[in-house]
């Protein structure tokens, strides 16, 4: 009997896939499975669709995790492509998208930093940039992390001299900052350099940001030779800073292998069926720095695999270099190099080295996966004990798989705003924050009220959710709030309102002492209670806790910077959206506006005299207008 139930809608998603199969072509193409709620089960790509389908009614050939896909299968989507290499590239797309739960998934999101450099200006600017690339700018990068980028942006300070300031902040300078005395810019905001030799400096940059840095060192050694020649001593200092800034750029990396110019060394470390990826980024001959990522897959699959559905997705929103080097050979390598030169425009070399410097690079970075994926490993042991002790503290049946934690910030009921902070077996699962603006009506101070609507908000969506779709993936097992008795019973309260009765409410105070170490608990039919001072559920508890502090603190700060700014400009008549725009890029600031005599705000661009007099009234109130 058991085994009928189980045949019985595995043949229904075998009828699903027949059917569809009547008007598939015999073309290449990325496919979709769709569950009975929409859902995508599984995205696949094929040279040949129709027979690549087929495949998957042939149940006896196929493994377990399969077979289960297709027994949800209800029905089928496809997309056809000119070439097998383009069905590639929309497959890792459609999969990052729709994140399918019966595909390998890079859990990646996090955007990369990179050095850009303005290409209009006449003093083109050099910065960190984070996002899509626009143009109007050159970009050199990724790097993995904002350590990287800044530690090389700090050195490129040195080295180039160039400005990173905004144009806004360029545009209203009439004295050099700080960074001319370190010796970190040329100050072309006020003419300490011409446009000529600033040229020359951005030439240069690009020119090591390139990668093309043969000689340039000898032509620095030159300029001071030159400069020291003339008795331009100053001049000749200043270069000399900048070589011992070219030496300790060029001393900086902990990889940099001299045959690999543009290159991402990407190796594979599985353990216990678990994979962690290491990728370390070589761009212009230079370490651009490294990263680990930790891929969901089914246990059984082969490192190759693995690696290849990983290759095909992180480089869905980002260009590939020109070399790839693996520790390991992956599934259709040519299709792989193929499906990349595309998305780069140019040649794509994908390598398993074997021997030399670049093999000795691969097996560094091996070792870091390895290590990386031992560390994970060892944490979420910790986790895992943490949130087993959780559960036995509070009376749960299993660990906490989804723990919330609320605050709330504000200055006399101003600029408020609740937060929700989300953690659990993975630590804090920083995705899932949720920043709440309280719209209010609301007493000034009334904490009360603020979670009222902060928690209205939240759970009468996943209410919501539970009813449409039978459950909800975001369901808390615990809520956490700041507080004692009172602000537990106001929780409680609005909890049973709700009518969310099977989430435990947890309320920690730290006392009429304050003494951090020695909070209460406050929970159901139970009276509140201490923990050991030294117990490590305490800490867990208190880090929780400490968390949501943070993100509101910051949170209602970011809110604050926003609204002052917001409401000097946006209280003046007749100023709309274009002239604060052009107020603020002259200005820099609603502070330096307010400063701005009234010549200079009559000879701000887009500012006509009218408007200029009524923004100088307004900040000077007892100024007659003669």
């Amino acid at each position: 009997m058991d085994g009928d139930a189980t045949a019985t809608p595995r043949l229904r998603g075998v009828e699903a896939i027949q059917q569809a199969l009547q008007t598939m072509p015999l073309s290449s193409g990325v496919y979709r499975m769709i569950g009975e709620k929409g859902e995508v089960l599984y995205v696949g790509k094929a040279r040949i669709l129709k027979r690549r389908v087929t495949s998957y009614t042939q149940l006896g050939k196929l493994p377990e995790r399969l077979r289960r896909m297709v027994s949800e299968t209800v029905a089928m989507e496809i997309v056809t492509t000119h070439t097998e290499a383009e069905a590639l590239l929309l497959e890792a797309n459609y999969i990052k998208r729709m994140k399918p739960r019966f595909n390998i998934l890079l859990r990646d999101d996090k955007s990369y930093p990179w050095i850009m450099m303005s290409d209009g200006d006449v003093f083109p600017q050099i910065a960190k940039h984070r996002g899509k690339l626009v143009k109007g700018a050159s970009y050199w990068g990724p790097f993995a992390s904002a350590w990287a980028v800044n530690q090389t942006l700090n050195l490129l300070q040195r080295v180039f001299l160039l400005r990173s300031c905004s144009d806004a902040v360029f545009n209203a300078r009439t004295r050099p900052c700080l960074l001319f005395q370190i010796k970190r810019c040329s100050a072309p905001c006020v003419g300490r350099i011409d446009q000529a030799d600033y040229a020359h400096l951005v030439e240069q940059a690009r020119a090591f940001l390139s990668g093309q840095r043969n000689g340039l060192r000898d032509e620095l050694v030159r300029e001071m030779e030159e400069a020291a020649a003339s008795l331009a001593f100053e001049r000749a200092a200043t270069i000399r800073d900048r070589i011992r800034g070219f030496a300790a750029m060029q001393d900086s990396s902990v990889i940099n292998p001299a045959s690999l110019e543009d290159a991402d060394i990407v190796a594979i470390a599985q353990v216990a069926g678990q994979s962690c990826i290491q990728v370390f980024f070589i761009r212009g001959g230079r370490n651009n720095g490294n990263r680990a990522f930790f891929p969901l897959h089914a246990r059984d699959e082969a490192p190759g695999e693995v690696l290849g559905a990983f290759l095909s997705q992180f480089y869905d929103d980002k260009p590939p270099p020109a070399q790839i080097l693996l520790n390991c050979e992956i599934a259709e390598h040519d299709l792989m190099a193929d499906a990349l030169g595309i998305k780069r425009g140019r040649k794509v070399e994908i390598l398993v080295p074997q021997r030399g410097e670049k093999r000795a690079v691969v097996e560094h970075a091996e070792t870091n996966a390895r290590e990386a994926m031992e560390r994970k490993m060892a944490e979420s042991t910790a986790q895992a004990k943490l949130l087993d002790g959780v559960a036995e503290l509070f009376g749960l049946d299993a660990a906490p798989r989804r723990i919330e934690i609320y605050d709330n910030s504000h200055i006399m009921g101003a600029n408020a705003y609740g937060v929700m902070v989300v953690a659990g077996p993975e630590g804090f699962d920083r995705r899932s924050y949720r920043k709440f603006a309280i719209r209010g009506p609301i007493t000034p101070g009334d904490d009360f009220a603020m979670m009222r609507e902060v928690l209205e908000r939240r759970f009468s969506r996943a209410l919501r959710e539970r009813e449409a779709e039978g459950g909800s993936a975001d369901w808390p097992d615990i809520v956490l709030i700041d507080g004692g008795a009172g602000q537990y019973s106001a929780v409680r309260a609005i909890l049973d309102e709700l009518g969310v009765s099977d989430v435990t409410l947890v309320a920690i105070a730290k006392g009429p002492d304050r003494d951090a170490g020695r909070e209460w608990f406050h929970v159901a039919d139970r009276p509140a209670f201490q923990l050991p001072p030294r117990d490590p559920v305490l800490y867990y508890l208190q880090r929780l806790r400490d968390e949501s502090h943070r993100f509101a603190i910051s949170t209602h700060r970011a809110g604050r910077s926003k609204a002052l700014v917001k409401s000097e400009l946006d209280e003046i008549p007749g100023v709309g959206a274009a002239r604060k725009r052009a107020l603020l890029n002259q200005f820099g600031s609603a502070r330096g506006v307010r400063q701005a005599g009234l010549a200079e705000l009559e000879a701000t661009p887009g500012i006509n005299r009218e408007t200029a007099r009524v923004v100088y009234g307004h900040f000077h109130p007892g100024w007659s207008g003669a």
